[in-house]
């Protein structure tokens, strides 16, 4: 989602444990540059930044209410530039034996941060799951997903809808620390839950992002499949029938090889002069007793 794309480029810190990593952000203005796809991409409409006082205003107001939301839990909350940011480890507050889900003992402070924010339509959170490399990446970003979603379906419940709220799986793309050792793996397997003002939101995302054409959806790709699969049946059913009427026209064109009729004709023949042989004689003895009874 461009939004949590334009989150994280503003927010994110360059991790200072691996300074070998080129940081960059997905789906935004430095991918697109590296990979030579940015004179291809429609410019972006800039949304000029909100006064900066109004942002840190909100800032200076929900900082402490975050802060009250998450006590006595093990949710980091960190204040960055024009963001506020709840970070939540996967150690410890997803199930392992089902790391998509959240352990029921931990709902707690997430329903509180969502009671904070729902009352308020000028706010805007944005939830991004992290992962390590420890697997694929094509599985750590499918159970990134999976985890930012459980997250976002809390803050679903109390009214945050997608004008407000907005979540994505970064998977290992954007990580904290080196994967090298098992303390980073662990700081990198996270959840973050990032607010601010909307229009800052928007500001961020026109300042940040570049539009990316979204993946061709599940529905249409099975259609195309359908779509291909019954042009290929009658195809198919065409090939057969001419096969099979080609195989007709052949048998049809051989037949006359096998020609039965003239024998039975010249038997015909054969048989119709035996009887007029035989006829002939019998003729001839009637009128030889004709001429004697005369």
């Amino acid at each position: 989602m461009p939004l949590a794309t334009a989150v994280a480029a503003a927010t994110t810190p360059a991790p200072q444990a691996d300074s070998a990593t080129h940081w960059w952000w997905p789906f935004g203005s430095s991918d697109n540059k590296a990979s030579g796809k940015e004179a291809t991409q429609p410019p972006v409409k800039a949304v000029p930044m909100p006064d900066p006082k109004i942002t840190q205003a909100w800032l200076d107001d929900y900082e402490p209410r975050l802060r009250t939301a998450i006590q006595g839990s093990s949710l980091k909350l960190e204040r960055r530039e024009n963001v506020l940011v709840v970070i939540a480890p996967v150690d410890g507050f997803y199930n392992p034996k089902r790391p998509e889900l959240l352990l029921p003992a931990t709902l707690g402070p997430f329903t509180r941060i969502a009671k904070t924010v729902e009352g308020d339509p000028k706010t805007a959170v944005v939830i991004l799951g992290h992962g390590d490399n420890s697997a694929s990446a094509e599985s750590t970003k499918a159970l990134s997903q999976q985890q930012a979603q459980s997250v976002a379906a809390i803050f679903g419940l109390s009214g945050l809808h997608r004008d407000r709220l907005m979540l994505r799986g970064m998977g290992a793309d954007m990580p904290r620390a080196a994967n090298d050792s098992s303390d980073g793996r662990a700081l990198n397997r996270r959840v973050e839950i990032i607010l601010t003002p909307q229009n800052t939101m928007v500001a961020l995302l026109s300042k940040y992002s570049i539009p990316v054409p979204p993946p061709a959806p599940v529905t249409q790709v099975a259609a195309a499949d359908a779509k291909s699969a019954t042009a290929t049946a009658p195809a198919a059913k065409k090939t057969a029938a001419s096969t099979k009427k080609g195989k007709g026209k052949a048998a049809a064109k051989k037949a006359p090889v096998h020609k039965k009729a003239p024998v039975k004709k010249a038997a015909a023949t054969k048989a119709a002069a035996d009887k007029d042989k035989a006829a002939a004689p019998a003729k001839k003895d009637a009128g030889a007793d004709s001429s004697t009874k005369n």
